[in-house]
């Protein structure tokens, strides 16, 4: 046998070993008896994401199709076999009874070749528990408070760009990307210290770099989809997923900004300064302490993920807000006078306080939250096999991802009834006591909570305050009804968020 058949044996052998072993993984719940649904050999479950379905709605179409078989169902995460979490009690016990075994989200993250991977919401582990126990000081009452006068500041500026709009004859437009602006120069200045001026230049830098960062990747769908699989092994193999543009701007913003705070003597309350002093090993118990002073490079990557998570979410949400708003004019008016009666009670002034007392606010941002949760799930991953209590055949493996898909939580008819419907009384005092916190989910819950979420109701409940009390929001011609989503992960609508605006 010559050598060139001896290799195209060999190849051959290797190959039919390899379609075994993934073949072998892809019948991972047939063999265990746990209901799935058929999966695609290379895509799982996820067959047609970003494509012609979005993640959020491949989440929903399971969860409604093996809702009530059991306390979860199996899918595919491409080739990785995972767990879709079904029933409410089991989502408690991973979020808080028994976190310590689903601390972590294990997603990719490679900290030395991709470092703006290495923030708060990827890691795992000591790393994940150090960073959280040193960042939760920024985000405490006193903090906000200190904040609440900038986010003012920036709302002014939300005013005069609205303003300007109506003075030229200006009415409708895109509110999804006006309120970017809005949050991306409230992060800006809360979290660097910079004026942004995206509400004066929609082109400014911060405020493209934020697009980028939402619409751009680093590679095709089947390699992402080969590091969503084997997040392990593509660490190993020194892969990374944001694009080298991106790091490199903020890696930049970052040695600028500290050098300037150095050189000026510069120290303020913001994010920025609790970086650097974590920097400079400041809040370090001990030797033994958790975490070690962080690099520039951790820096960056905390300051990338707060940059990220505080504008975009917010804004979005916001943006999805007003729309419901401009459907239903009559809980307008309802919300515009709770906040005029609200600040006429403090003296009238908008403080930080009055701004707690607003109750119909919050009802109607969690009512929105719930209606489009941003991010459409939770992941959590097993530190050790997990036998779920009262169901001996349902077995969690050690390292397997486990889903929580709020989106199906928040649309289930059986916890929310008429689901589509946007009603604001479903979180009025009365109604919340009849339900369980995990019900709920935009900020998720338990010990690994998103950090962020006071500061991100703080900037919505200051952007509504302000937009509310001088200006009425109504549907036009180029307003989406019903609204359509873009096939990304994140839940965005497509086309943007049209609206008639005029002064009141």
């Amino acid at each position: 046998m010559s050598v060139l058949a001896i290799l195209i044996a060999a190849l051959g052998a290797l190959l039919s070993f390899i379609y075994y072993l993934l073949q072998r993984r892809m019948n991972y719940w047939r063999h265990r008896g746990i209901p799935h649904d058929p999966p695609h050999f290379f895509a799982g479950n996820l067959k047609g994401l970003m494509k012609t379905r979005s993640f959020a709605e491949i989440l929903r179409e399971i969860y409604d199709h093996h809702r009530g078989s059991g306390p979860f169902c199996g899918y595919y995460l491409f080739q990785r076999p995972a767990v879709l979490v079904l029933d409410r009690a089991l989502i408690k016990s991973i979020l808080i009874k028994d976190f310590n075994n689903f601390a972590d989200r294990g997603i990719f993250h490679n900290e030395k070749d991709d470092p703006l991977t290495g923030h708060l919401f990827r890691l795992d582990g000591q790393q994940w528990r150090g960073l959280r126990n040193k960042l939760t000081p920024t985000f405490t009452t006193g903090k906000m408070k200190f904040m609440f006068p900038t986010i003012l500041k920036v709302a002014d500026q939300l005013m005069i760009a609205v303003s300007k709009r109506l003075v030229a004859d200006e009415h409708v437009w895109d509110w999804k990307e006006m309120m970017a602006c809005f949050t991306t120069d409230v992060i800006g200045n809360c979290a660097f210290g910079i004026e942004c001026n995206s509400l004066q230049d929609p082109n400014a830098e911060f405020r493209v770099m934020g697009r980028r960062i939402i619409g751009s990747r680093r590679h095709g769908p089947l390699i992402n989809a080969f590091i969503n699989s084997f997040p392990k092994l593509a660490r190993r193999l020194r892969m990374a997923i944001m694009p080298q543009e991106i790091t490199d701007f903020f890696l930049r913003i970052v040695r600028e900004n500290v050098a300037y705070r150095e050189r000026n003597a510069v120290h303020t309350n913001d994010f920025m300064s609790i970086l650097m002093d974590l920097n400079k090993g400041k809040h370090l118990k001990s030797e033994n302490d958790q975490m070690r002073a962080l690099s520039v490079s951790e820096m960056t990557a905390q300051a990338f993920v707060f940059f990220v998570a505080g504008f975009e979410t917010s804004s979005t949400t916001l943006a999805f807000a007003l729309y419901e708003l401009a459907l239903q004019t009559k809980l307008q008016e309802r919300l515009r006078q709770e906040i005029e009666a609200t600040i006429k009670k403090h003296n009238n002034e908008f403080t930080y306080e009055c701004m707690e007392d607003m109750h119909y606010m919050k009802q109607v941002l969690a009512e929105t939250q719930r209606k489009y949760p941003i991010a459409p799930n939770l992941m959590r991953q097993a530190a050790a096999d997990y036998v779920v209590p009262g169901h001996s055949n349902y077995v969690i493996k050690k390292g397997m991802m486990v889903t929580i898909p709020t989106i199906g939580i928040h649309y289930d008819p059986a916890i929310y009834p008429e689901p589509d419907k946007f009603d604001p009384e479903r979180f009025s005092a009365d109604a919340l006591r009849l339900r369980d916190s995990v019900d709920w989910l935009p900020f998720g819950d338990g010990p690994r909570n998103c950090i962020g979420m006071r500061f991100g109701q703080m900037q919505m409940r200051v952007g509504l305050t302000y937009l509310l009390r001088r200006f009425k929001f109504t549907t036009s011609e180029q307003t989406q009804i019903p609204i359509v989503f873009q096939k990304t992960f994140p839940l965005f609508p497509e086309g943007g968020i049209h609206l008639r605006v005029d002064g009141i």
